[in-house]
């Protein structure tokens, strides 16, 4: 809200806390909502440091996760202009995502809500500032029909769509600024996906471990499997001490092996550093030393850890 200094410095914190909020895995609805709790509590800081009445820090801002697997798309947002969808074929539509009030002037009476929309491999994303679509002359509807038209050209490149959209604008000279985020969604192949369901007893810990073994195999990465034994030994390990219903075991195959483990406790881990004589406690911090990174996030019944490993560039391009 507003232009200089003051404005970017407050963009450079919400951005940090953005950050931060999404290494938690949280739903797109419930990190605007902490992140709405953030920006009242930068305001009332500010406030108190200066001995002043608090000045409004406002902000909109669209957030949205993408899952190459399902090909769907989780989006909320609060007081943003709704993206633009283009398809392989050219067709726009916007997403009817519900508006929200912008960060830090809602007062928290209107919750944010996620939707979730399903989306065709290649699909265009547009996200904007409105400063892009709307100006004196022209109304929302009018400059979003502009963009879209300019963005309606399958097969061209992102970097030449955004050439095209900056063309399209009118001559005279915007008074708002202007931004665009152009993404093109991907989807996995089956192939790069491994998934199995799970029965909750002990039995199942060796025989997760000898289908991802197998499966590793498959992928040429045999080099992983006494790690990946180790993390999906950990991870099933825990899912039955803690929860009461069926398990899922699934690897992924991208720039990363992903192994996720999902069950039906919405309780999530808690890593601590076990002293010499303790006997429980050192599964999350042996698969936090075997990753590249690891966490969780909620699922719909519960929840799902997942772990990361490097892979061999040769294999990371598949």
């Amino acid at each position: 809200m507003g232009h200089g200094i003051n404005a970017a410095a407050t963009m450079g914190r919400l951005r940090t806390a953005v950050r931060t909020l999404a290494d938690l895995d949280l739903p797109p609805d419930e990190l605007l909502t902490r992140l709405d709790d953030t920006v009242h509590r930068l305001t009332d800081e500010d406030a108190d440091v200066f001995d002043q009445v608090p000045t409004v820090v406002g902000a909109t801002c669209l957030y949205a996760l993408y899952d190459p697997v399902s090909r769907r798309c989780t989006m909320a947002r609060a007081g943003h202009p709704p993206p633009l969808i283009i398809d392989a074929q050219g067709r726009v539509t916007i997403a009817d995502l519900p508006a929200g009030a912008p960060l830090g002037l809602g007062l928290g009476l209107v919750p944010f809500e996620s939707v979730e929309l399903e989306l065709p491999e290649g699909s265009l994303l547009a996200f904007y500032s409105d400063g892009l679509v709307e100006s004196r002359g022209d109304d929302f509807d009018v400059g979003t029909n502009r963009l879209g038209a300019a963005l309606a050209q399958p097969g061209s490149s992102l970097v030449d769509l955004c050439s095209q959209v900056i063309e399209a604008l009118p001559t005279q000279a915007h008074p708002d600024d202007v931004t665009l985020l152009l993404a093109r969604t991907r989807a996995f192949e089956p192939a790069q996906v491994a998934s199995w369901d799970l029965p909750n007893e002990p039995a199942a810990v060796p025989a997760a471990r000898r289908l991802a073994a197998r499966r590793l195999g498959d992928w040429g990465l045999e080099h992983l499997v006494t790690t990946v034994e180790l993390i999906v030994s950990e991870l099933v390990t825990n899912a039955i001490h803690y929860g009461d219903g069926p398990i899922h075991l699934r690897l992924i195959q991208h720039q990363v092996l992903t192994c996720e483990v999902s069950d039906t406790n919405t309780s999530h881990p808690r890593p601590r550093h076990p002293r010499t004589l303790d006997e429980n406690g050192r599964g999350l911090f042996l698969v936090a030393q075997l990753s590249r990174r690891w966490g969780s996030r909620c699922a719909t019944d519960g929840k799902i850890v997942w772990a990361e490993q490097d892979l061999p560039s040769s294999a990371s391009a598949r």
